[in-house]
């Protein structure tokens, strides 16, 4: 099929190479003989009159030209699917879509372990892949590679809809023995004391957005990639970390920690749900968003779990 002299086809191989970034992934990704991408290829080069690819290694490295056409065509293929290939009804209980989420380990813990035990009874053959949260996420939702994002909201795009989960609060937590928090946190020491603070590629945590916001910075002694590593890193010493509050009442269970109030008041901060636009209209991504938002809806405020925290 050609439209205005172009095989439509080779959009397909072109995005295929964009994502491979390998002839011969790139050929099995699209069901195609090596010597068939190849003269895809050459056709690609001959109609947009550029190289689009040259060899490093065994890598394809995109000219500036692939670069600028990589994301239009994506959008293209993915308008074709949701708006024309997917046009079937969909039914969870028949389905086998895996589901594609970015999440932090926080989110998992605390609330996508609800919503796996609940599919897993409407719909026992959907699946979920979860993936880390990385400075290309936003990346991941224009090109269709991820179902969904959940992040605190403020850190967020615009480029993409969203809604509101729930809110969040964070506390200071450090090792039990910790007799530096046995008395009411001063800002100072909470500001001098080694801290241990999640990051998630180069993007701003919450509390060190807020902290800047002051103009203040603190002394950072271990930096690691997921929550669910911070009490290790406190375990036996002074240290202390910033933490949300859900988080420390499911670890608290099984390691001993303390937990002490903020010396400077943090706002809660609400949890998010995003979605690439050109899956406003997908039926599985509607179900799934009714789904996700309905056990959001069950989660206890910040204020109760404070509550049951002091209780216990």
């Amino acid at each position: 099929m050609r439209f205005k002299g172009l095989d439509l086809n080779l959009l397909v191989a072109l995005d295929a190479l964009m994502t491979e970034r390998n002839l011969t992934a790139a050929a099995r990704s699209i069901n195609l003989s090596q010597p068939a991408m190849s003269a895809a290829v050459g056709r690609l080069r001959t109609y947009f009159n550029d190289d689009l690819f040259t060899m490093v290694g065994r890598e394809l490295v995109p000219t500036p030209r692939a670069e600028r056409l990589a994301p239009s065509v994506r959008e293209a293929l993915l308008h074709i699917q949701v708006s024309i290939i997917s046009w079937d009804p969909f039914c969870p209980a028949q389905s086998d879509r895996c589901f594609r989420v970015i999440l932090s380990d926080y989110a998992a813990l605390v609330f996508f372990e609800k919503v796996v035990t609940r599919v897993a009874r409407e719909a026992p053959a959907v699946s979920f892949e979860l993936l880390p949260i990385a400075d290309n996420y936003d990346d991941y939702l224009r090109r269709g590679d991820a179902d969904f994002l959940i992040f605190p909201e403020l850190l967020m795009s615009r480029a993409h809809p969203k809604v509101a989960l729930f809110e969040e609060t964070l506390v200071c937590v450090g090792c039990r023995s910790n007799k530096l928090l046995s008395e009411q946190l001063t800002l100072e020491r909470y500001m001098s004391m080694g801290h241990v603070v999640v990051k998630f590629g180069n993007a701003a945590s919450i509390e060190e957005w807020c902290l800047l916001g002051h103009g203040l910075k603190r002394h950072v002694e271990v930096v690691v990639q997921g929550f669910s590593m911070v009490p290790f890193m406190l375990s036996g010493t002074e240290r202390i970390a910033t933490m949300p509050l859900r988080l420390v009442k499911q670890l608290e269970k099984t390691i001993p920690l303390r937990i002490a109030d903020l010396p400077l008041p943090l706002p809660a901060f609400t949890q998010a749900l995003q979605w690439p636009a050109l899956h406003n209209s997908d039926q599985a991504s509607l179900w799934m968003r009714d789904v996700l938002c309905q056990e959001a809806s069950r989660m206890p405020s910040p204020h109760e779990v404070m509550r049951r925290l002091r209780i216990s």
